[in-house]
């Protein structure tokens, strides 16, 4: 008569299943704090600890009620998302008593840095700066009012979200063509610059419009044969068009 063995797979298998059901119970009683799920899923006791923290931020609306002419006019600038404690700092002792303790007023370059700074990550058509080369020294208020920091010169259309490019082709042969020129932007692109993207050259005979042996254009523009020069190669493989020197 053969008696049937449980296989030592399933032993170990139910082994596991016991320990893993045992830790779950420990750790439920003694490791997950009794108000876990109370407010849902996390601490209740939270909220009466983050209650209890001493108040260091006083919020907009108690800065806009003292200077209610400082908020009109940021309120219509580009500066009309910030807070005024981010620029000023903690604000909550100052409400408490205005005249002894006043906030910080920022006279470098630092705060205004941290945003505008140079970052190949931040959005296309930030405002960005070089801080080495623009202005060196020089305080951002000497040129720009925190509350309404408009340009004292705005950028042109083009060049205000592709400045470096603006550079380059400004110290090349092509300086003195538009953007538009060679490519065709929707009005719209200046609005949502991601969802309309401009188009650019697909085909060696536009550069042909200038630079081909019968072209119209002046005698002073370089000449060479489109069918033959470069083989098979685009011009923009060799010849970079916001700098097209040749190389």
């Amino acid at each position: 008569m053969r008696i049937w063995k449980i296989p030592d797979q399933l032993v170990r298998i139910s082994i596991l299943f016991i320990v893993a059901i045992v830790a779950l119970v420990v750790v439920r009683q003694k490791l997950i704090p009794e108000s876990f799920g109370e407010l849902g899923h996390y601490r209740a006791d939270a909220v009466t600890v983050a209650a209890e923290l001493p108040i260091h931020y006083a919020g907009l609306q108690a800065c806009v009620e003292c200077h209610d002419d400082t908020a009109e006019i940021k309120a219509s600038s580009y500066h009309r998302s910030l807070t005024c404690e981010g620029c000023h700092g903690p604000a909550a002792d100052h409400v408490e008593d205005p005249t002894e303790v006043l906030p910080l007023v920022p006279g470098g370059r630092d705060t205004c840095i941290r945003c505008h700074a140079y970052r190949p990550s931040r959005p296309t058509g930030f405002p960005q700066v070089i801080e080495n080369l623009h202005n060196p020294m020089e305080p951002c208020m000497s040129c720009h009012d925190p509350h309404d920091p408009t340009p004292p010169e705005v950028p042109g259309s083009c060049s205000a979200c592709h400045a470096a490019i603006a550079r380059t082709k400004s110290v090349s042969h092509h300086w003195s063509l538009d953007c538009e020129t060679c490519h065709e932007a929707a009005p719209e692109h200046r609005e949502n610059p991601r969802a309309f993207l401009p188009n650019k050259p697909s085909r060696r005979e536009f550069c042909g419009q200038c630079h081909a042996t019968d072209a119209t254009s002046s005698s002073e523009i370089p000449r060479v044969e489109i069918a033959t020069h470069g083989g098979r190669y685009m011009c923009w493989q060799c010849h970079y068009p916001h700098f097209p020197e040749s190389r």
